[in-house]
């Protein structure tokens, strides 16, 4: 039988030659890759929407209104509706236990990634030191953005009516699109199950158990991907403003309904 050991010479120690049929291994990327990715989007994500917020204009055009600015309860003077509204989402997001991992390890490195070593040295409080200790309140930040979400849901519906008859543009479907992903990304928070289907020890014995217990069922298959949903919320909101400053801007026009 041949042998399944391959030597270089005499001087090299024996290496075990791969199984026959192997795949390659693909090389591994870097460890901080993820992390100063991570900075990037969501450095950038940030400077945008602050400047966005404070811009007061081309925001709305036809029947689209930008999700920056929903709802749209302040349109006149310096202070825009967004300054009003934004920090809604904004601190749902910062508190999010999904976007606290991203952030802690890439902007922090704490730890940087798994199995490195956290250049914190002792001093050690948690969140219950400031400014961390409002990621607490991150259920309350979840129940006001539900509020935000439904105005969100009025937007995208208003955007397939135009001059009184039903339109549909690609400004409609963006928006459209824009508010499933927000949804997806509320109703697969951490805090959501929890409030809807959780603090319960025994399901057979509270009241509405097995509804309860459907409930928090759907929602964990849900929870699965809220990281998925929290990233592809975060630039389908992004491309909406985009999209509807350049219609305001008159990149692009929309046409005429008769």
């Amino acid at each position: 039988m041949a042998s399944s050991v391959v030597t270089s010479s005499p001087d090299v120690a024996p290496v075990a030659a791969p199984p026959a049929g192997a795949k390659p291994v693909a090389p591994r990327a870097p460890w901080w890759l993820q992390p100063a990715l991570i900075v990037v989007v969501l450095s950038g994500f940030g400077l945008y929407a602050t400047w966005a917020a404070f811009q007061g204009h081309a925001y709305e055009v036809g029947p689209y209104l930008s999700p920056f600015y929903s709802p749209a309860i302040w349109t006149t003077g310096p202070i825009s509706s967004a300054i009003w509204i934004l920090w809604i989402p904004l601190l749902f997001r910062a508190s999010c236990y999904y976007y606290r991992k991203s952030y802690y390890r890439s902007f922090f490195w704490d730890p940087p990634a798994c199995a490195v070593r956290e250049l914190r040295r002792g001093g050690y409080r948690g969140e219950t030191a400031f400014p961390w200790v409002f990621s607490n309140l991150h259920r309350f930040f979840l129940y006001l953005s539900i509020v935000v979400l439904a105005f969100l849901w009025y937007d995208a519906i208003v955007a397939f009516i135009w001059q009184g008859r039903f339109y549909l543009g690609l400004g409609s479907l963006i928006l459209l699109v824009n508010v499933v992903l927000l949804s997806l990304y509320t109703v697969s928070c951490h805090s959501l199950r929890h409030l809807l289907g959780g603090n319960v020890d025994c399901y057979s014995c509270a009241a509405a158990g097995q509804a309860r217990y459907g409930l928090w069922s759907r929602l964990s298959q849900l929870n699965r991907r809220h990281g998925l949903y929290a990233w592809l919320s975060l630039f389908s909101v992004l491309f909406a403003d985009v999209y509807v400053r350049f219609l305001a801007a008159g990149v692009e026009h929309l046409p005429v309904v008769h």
